[in-house]
């Protein structure tokens, strides 16, 4: 029976005449309909136990299941309806007979072995509970390519409403597996938690999950799903599919449209970025660790998506993975990074990166750090709409720039309460914040870049562009000024080299330069219209 014909069976959920009683075991009602051993309620939820808190830890399986009780009609134990839980025979076929609207199928604590996909579409509320249960996918040989998931639950034009996926561990720990695990297009209503894969990613095949909620009022969590160990580039593996670098972590389809929340998870290093949305819908990641992917960590575009209170780490390089960026955000508008860590302690690529597509952007209240080799921290690309940096900390210990503002009129960039420091060895870019933008302005910034080969705190190469009460202590000049109109007041800046605090290069015109703290005062070779008034000069 195909997708088109199970999809328009009847519902096979029924209603109780009378009021139920409750089974103690469970939890649930005693005369709905469903098959469900004994054993089923017992023990401790396969996913939650291992990935959530420890509070949840001790939440029992007949808790969890008790807890969708009121939302499906018929539950099913799968093991009951034939299902193999020895890891012996395949599951898929047994599993094609059970999925319907309204129905719930539990895993029993076992193994389940699969070699093809389970592909169920149109549904509504349709769910897969595990306890305790394992998922062993085929090695991609035996597995019915080129369908190489395990579950793909809706499609971009059949899809389904209200799907839960929860609590299953897959292991393709064994050479040559990995597979999609769930592949789900929704219009509504998505709950995905406590998935988590072991072992590397290293048949070529698709990545574990693709996910898409379709309805611009529609909404969905993702929760605790963990792929640690990553995958593999793809002339390292079979590559049964043809891909380009290889699969990615976690791909939002171009369709998602609503609402995402994308809660705790964590995924190791892919090949084609770990987190990768490209979307007109919103993306919300709070939490979680994302390591060492090719491209980006954390790759997004969308309507006002946010990055909140996540770590992202490049500490390996892996042979092919040539830019490792951080956070990448592509194209779309409201844009907030707030309260995250970057740490590239082997950085390969931009910490942050606002590309030309973003009409505006947020970042503030995170930390990024860069090991010693060079590597610029967070770059705002042309053509990117406004942006505001804010209470931000960059350590920077090689020589690339820790800020960099590109562009020219496309809106000011903001940056205030930001600390850079770090040695900043190495001379191939100079400057700790360079400023190529016009209207740009500097409040509250501190600066402290003690390494060699003439470092310094900031260029201005737009015009108009202010300096504010900023504290800057370089090796070489603080300040260089190239542009029109620079303002800076109440600033201290010193040189531990003993160099000019601004040196105001013949391109520079109409600088002001007010109650500021100048060590070794001004060098001025040749600024047009510059104004000097209530300075201290510090020799």
């Amino acid at each position: 029976m195909d997708d088109l014909q199970r999809t328009e069976r009847s519902d096979r959920s029924t209603t109780a005449a009378a009021p139920p009683t409750t089974d103690p075991a469970t939890g649930l009602p005693t005369t709905r309909r469903r098959y469900l051993a004994g054993t089923v309620a017992l023990g401790v939820l396969g996913g939650v136990g291992l990935l959530a808190s420890p509070a949840a830890a001790t939440e029992t399986f007949a808790d969890v299941l008790a807890s969708y009780s009121d939302r499906f009609g018929t539950i099913i134990d799968v093991t009951e309806a034939g299902a193999d839980n020895t890891g012996n025979q395949p599951i898929t076929g047994v599993l094609r007979t059970l999925v319907d609207d309204d129905t719930l199928l539990v895993f029993p604590p076992g193994t389940y072995a699969m070699d093809e996909q389970l592909r169920f579409t149109g549904f509504t509320n349709f769910g897969l509970l595990g306890n305790d249960a394992t998922i062993v996918p085929a090695n991609v040989y035996d597995y019915a390519g080129p369908q190489y998931r395990l579950f793909r639950l809706g499609v971009q034009y059949r899809p389904g409403r209200d799907l839960l996926f929860r609590g299953f561990t897959i292991d393709q720990s064994a050479p040559d597996t990995g597979v999609r695990v769930i592949e789900s297009f929704v219009e509504d209503g998505l709950e995905v938690r406590d998935i988590l894969i072991q072992g590397q990613h290293d048949s070529g095949a698709f990545g574990p999950a693709l996910t898409a909620v379709m309805d611009p009022a529609g909404s969905g969590h993702i929760q605790n799903f963990s792929a640690a160990d990553g995958g593999a580039w793809v002339s390292d593996t079979p590559d049964p599919l043809g891909l380009w670098r290889g699969p990615t972590g976690m791909l939002l389809s171009k369709y998602h449209a609503g609402t995402l929340e994308i809660r705790d998870c964590t995924l190791g290093g892919f090949p084609d970025n770990g987190l990768y949305g490209h979307t007109t819908g919103t993306v919300n990641v709070v939490g979680g660790l994302f390591k060492n992917s090719n491209a980006a960590s954390i790759r997004l575009a969308g309507t006002n998506c946010t990055v909140d209170g996540t770590t992202v780490t490049v500490d390996e390089n892996p042979a092919h993975f040539r830019n490792q960026r951080g956070i990448r955000l592509d194209e779309g508008t409201g844009f907030r990074i707030s309260n995250v860590t970057v740490n590239l302690p082997a950085p390969n690529g931009d910490a942050i990166s606002v590309l030309s597509g973003v009409a505006s952007a947020r970042i503030e209240g995170t930390t990024v750090s860069i090991g010693d080799r060079v590597n610029h921290g967070i770059v705002i690309s042309p053509g990117a709409g406004p942006a505001d940096i804010v209470d931000t900390d960059v350590v920077i210990d090689g020589g690339g720039n820790a800020i960099q503002i590109n562009g020219t009129d496309e809106g000011p960039v903001v940056v205030e309460g930001v600390s850079i420091r770090g040695t900043a060895s190495g001379a191939k870019f100079r400057h700790a914040i360079r400023c190529e933008r016009n209207g740009c302005e500097f409040r509250g910034v501190t600066v402290r870049q003690s390494g060699p080969d003439k470092r310094r705190a900031i260029v201005f190469n737009g015009d108009d562009c202010l300096l504010y009460k900023g504290d800057f202590k370089t090796t070489h000049h603080p300040v260089i000024d190239n542009s029109a109109g620079t303002w800076m007041e109440t600033n201290t800046l010193e040189s531990y080299g003993g160099y000019a605090a601004i040196r105001l290069n013949n391109s520079s015109s109409d600088a002001t330069i007010k109650d500021n703290t100048l060590y070794y005062g001004v060098l001025d070779l040749g600024c047009d219209g510059l104004r000097m008034y209530g300075n201290d000069v510090v020799e």
